[in-house]
């Protein structure tokens, strides 16, 4: 079987990685990247990292407003699948490349598959709900990491292609775990003692591009007493710059970008994570560290129905009272993500075994 795979942006490509791992012993796979990630600290050190071969195609579309890159990247995978020929294209979670594959592969009548399908926020002013929504409903097959996803899809009228696959990142996770406890430095770095420290990452659209909300999480930011960790992805960095806002509280040390391993050992040795990100709350979950979520609702709702994960919005007063009171007993949540062999039942799903 001949699959091409369309990853774009950091998260695609630790979902990838395992899958990738899986798939190249059974059959052929063209990687393509799109370089909606574009920077080297935000792309290439994840290909070196996670030991995801070079892509055989990168289409160089960079940073564009949504409705010039998503249909840059059409024209470009378009281009590489009426070369290719695949069997099928295989996309990951919910970015612009995700959309971008899956619609130029459904015109040309090629099955797709999606990892990480039937994730909800319900909030359609999200360009990844937009995205996620879309892609699931032209996909032959959806890869569901969580029961919470499958129902989703019902409540939608998909049932068929469905399944409970478990989260490839719950792989990835369990497969660099040890590597980065070997391999980073990053802790020494940066004089960093294990749980006395709470990590941050901030870069969605609806925080960094609202600059009411992005000055309430700046403000609780400077009102940190607890020593921190910000490795601030570029994007922030300009809307700071934009909106003359300045994170300027000493016991915040805001760093570059770091790469898988170091962000992993970053999150399985702070005391809390501060994020709006998708995929540092699962991270966060995995390596068993209460996650605070700077966001009004999340796609991964089992994390707060088990209440190892707060929504906290952009109050600098509620991610102030949560870092101060928010506490997790680990020992009493069950694992929801399933086994950290999804990748082996994606690949076997694909292969019609």
């Amino acid at each position: 079987m001949k699959v091409v795979t369309v990853v774009g942006a950091r998260p695609q490509f630790i979902k990838a990685a395992p899958v990738s791992r899986v798939l190249r012993k059974v059959g052929q796979e063209i990687l393509v990247h799109t370089g909606q990630h574009y920077d080297k600290v935000m792309s290439d050190v994840f290909f070196e990292e996670l030991n995801i071969p070079r892509p055989d195609y990168h289409l160089h579309v960079g940073s564009k407003s949504h409705g010039e890159q998503t249909g840059a990247m059409l024209a470009k995978v378009e281009e590489v699948l009426l070369k290719e020929k695949p069997d099928c294209l295989l996309v990951y979670g919910d970015t612009n490349s995700t959309l971008a594959g899956a619609l130029a592969a459904a015109k040309l009548h090629i099955p797709v598959a999606h990892v990480e399908a039937g994730l909800r926020s319900f909030n359609r002013r999200m360009p990844e709900e937009i995205n996620r929504v879309l892609t699931d409903h032209v996909s032959k097959w959806l890869f569901c990491p969580t029961e919470t996803a499958v129902h989703h899809l019902q409540n939608e009228g998909i049932t068929a292609g469905v399944h409970l696959s478990g989260d490839v990142m719950l792989d990835a996770v369990n497969y660099n775990r040890k590597l980065a406890e070997q391999e980073s430095k990053i802790l020494s770095r940066l004089n960093l003692e294990p749980s006395s420290f709470l990590l941050i990452t901030l870069h969605r659209a609806e925080n960094t591009d609202d600059p009411k909300r992005l000055k309430e999480i700046v403000q609780a930011i400077n009102q940190l007493e607890d020593q921190a960790v910000l490795p601030l992805h570029p994007r922030t960095y300009g809307k700071l710059e934009q909106y003359q806002l300045e994170i300027a509280n000493p016991n915040v040390m805001v760093i570059e970008p770091v790469g898988y391993l170091d962000m992993l050992q970053l999150e399985v040795n702070a005391k809390k994570i501060l994020t709006d990100s998708g995929g540092v709350q699962k991270e966060a979950f995995f390596a068993q560290v209460p996650c605070i979520t700077m966001r009004d609702e999340t796609e991964w709702t089992e994390t707060v129905e088990l209440g190892t994960n707060r929504l906290v919005g952009a109050s600098h007063k509620e991610i102030l009272h949560a870092v101060s009171h928010f506490t997790v007993d680990f020992a009493q949540i069950p694992p929801v993500f399933g086994d950290g062999k999804a990748a082996e039942k994606i690949v076997s799903q694909l292969m019609g075994e």
